[in-house]
This record gives structure tokens, C-alpha cells and sequence, in this order.
């Protein structure tokens, strides 16, 4: 009877771990009403097959609590769901580009984003700040963040060699055991790396080796962004697929419309206590 007594305690303290783990996972009904919201277009809403934002940022941790960098939000894809997310008790921070600080692109991406944040009031919330690694003056904002958030732009600053000043503005961001969030196209772990990433895609060892020389600690890696038909090997990189589709002239555009939108690698980094 005893020993049934031990099985029987065993077996419901591991349904009950098993159950706090899948409420953990769970995003909240709110999240999926906003990746849905009317606020989104179509074709943004069509990307989230791809981009998977409620399992990605529930395996980055964000809570609605949190005050959160977005860095280079681009038109802003992701940042449609994090400010509604994190209005009411966090804080979303747009570190876009420093319009003065590059040529006719980022003047125009970050004029685009500034309008956007300006015409629909479910974005009033947005501190939006020049993000200019190693330039732009962050003293305000080191050790306030819970996460910073970066989605595809490592290859940008591996070309541009500016890397090592992100990562060193990340850091001064980030509270201690606050989250660095990295998701960005996967290279060919057989393919030779290149440390400027120029077709677009990263050696996901390599990613992990340059962060966490920088201070930061890797603590999960998800798959939730893999996508296996993506050989990384393409004429105009990763440009090549969805939804640029820079496709080679005479090249068959369906047959890259069937691959999806690139392989990619999602990794969960901390600042070390």
C-alpha cells in the first residue's frame, strides 16, 4: 500500500510539472487576438505561417510586464504586436535607425516607421530612439531593459562590421538576467563561414560564438523558425525567397514561393547575473 502510495504521489507531481510547463508555453489568448488584430494587414498577417511570433516570443520569455528594445524594427512587423502587447503594463522600445546617420534606405525605413507609429493610436505607447551602434548616446536606457530583441539584422551588422558595437549596446541595455533575443537566417553548418554574411545568411556557431564572447550567455536554442526545404544556397541569397523574391531572370518564382521564407535559428542568450 505504501509503495502505491509513493507511486501515485509520483505520477500526479509529474503531471503536475507537465501541466505548469504547457501554461508556461501557452501565449495568451490577448497575444493571439493582436497577431490577428485589425490593426494588420493582410499580407503582414499572411507572414505569420513563417515567422511564428507567438511561439517565438513565448520561447524568448516576453511578458505584458516587461519593457522590451525592438532593435531596427524595420516597417515594423513585429513591433504591431509587441506595443498593443505591452501597453497597458510594459514598455516597447523602437531602437530604429538614425536618420541622419546613413543614406536615402534609412532615412526612408525610419520616416516610413515614424508615420506608422503616428497614424493609429494602438502604437502610442512606442518610444521610438536613434539606434546607431557604438554612436548613438543609450546612457538613459543601460540596465533598464528585460529583453532586446533582434529579428534578422545580425547579417546587416556582421556586413557592416558593426557587430561588436551592438552587442556592446545590448549589454549595457539589458538588466542583469535580462534576455538578448536573436533570430536570423541559418547558413549551412557545412558551408564555409563568412564572417560578413553577405548573402544574407549566418553560421549559427559561429552566431553563437561571437555573442557569447561579448558577455552573454546562450540558455535555450528553438527550432521554431527552421524551415528545412531552405538550402541557404541560392544565386541572390537569402533575397532570393519570400517575401523579397529576387529571383534569378528566367527562373521558375513558384518553385521559390514553395520553399517559404528562409531557414532560421532562434537563439535565447542572457546577461549573466
Amino acid at each position: 500500500m505504501i509503495q502505491q502510495i509513493k507511486t501515485l504521489l509520483v505520477t500526479a507531481t509529474t503531471l503536475l510539472i507537465l501541466a505548469t510547463s504547457v501554461q508556461a508555453e501557452t501565449p495568451s489568448m490577448e497575444m493571439n487576438d493582436i497577431i490577428s488584430g485589425a490593426h494588420r494587414s493582410e499580407n503582414n498577417i499572411a507572414r505569420n505561417e513563417f515567422r511564428h511570433p507567438q511561439e517565438t516570443l513565448s520561447f524568448f520569455g516576453i511578458k505584458a510586464d516587461m519593457t522590451v528594445v525592438e532593435l531596427w524594427p524595420g516597417g515594423g512587423w513585429y513591433t504591431e504586436i509587441l506595443a498593443p502587447y505591452l501597453a497597458d503594463e510594459g514598455q516597447l522600445i523602437a531602437a530604429h535607425f538614425d536618420a541622419d546617420a546613413g543614406g536615402d534606405y534609412y532615412k526612408k525605413s525610419r520616416q516610413g516607421f515614424d508615420q506608422k507609429m503616428a497614424e493609429n493610436p494602438i502604437y502610442n505607447k512606442v518610444k521610438t530612439i536613434d539606434f546607431n551602434p557604438g554612436v548613438s548616446d543609450l546612457t538613459a536606457y543601460h540596465g533598464q531593459a528585460d529583453a532586446v530583441l533582434t529579428f534578422r539584422s545580425l547579417h546587416n551588422w556582421m556586413r557592416a562590421d558593426k557587430l561588436d558595437a551592438v552587442l556592446k549596446d545590448v549589454f549595457a541595455m539589458l538588466k542583469s538576467g535580462g534576455v538578448f533575443a536573436v533570430v536570423e537566417h541559418r547558413a549551412d553548418a557545412k558551408a564555409e563561414i563568412d564572417p560578413q554574411a553577405k548573402k544574407g545568411y549566418v553560421n549559427q556557431g559561429y552566431a553563437i560564438q561571437l555573442i557569447e564572447a561579448a558577455g552573454f550567455k546562450l540558455v535555450a536554442i528553438s527550432e521554431v523558425n527552421a524551415n528545412p526545404k531552405d538550402s541557404a544556397n541560392h544565386a541572390n541569397g537569402v533575397w532570393t525567397l519570400p517575401p523579397t523574391l529576387r529571383v534569378p531572370e528566367g527562373a521558375d518564382k513558384a518553385s521559390y514561393q514553395a520553399i517559404g521564407e528562409s531557414d532560421r535559428f532562434t537563439l535565447k542568450f542572457i546577461k549573466p547575473e
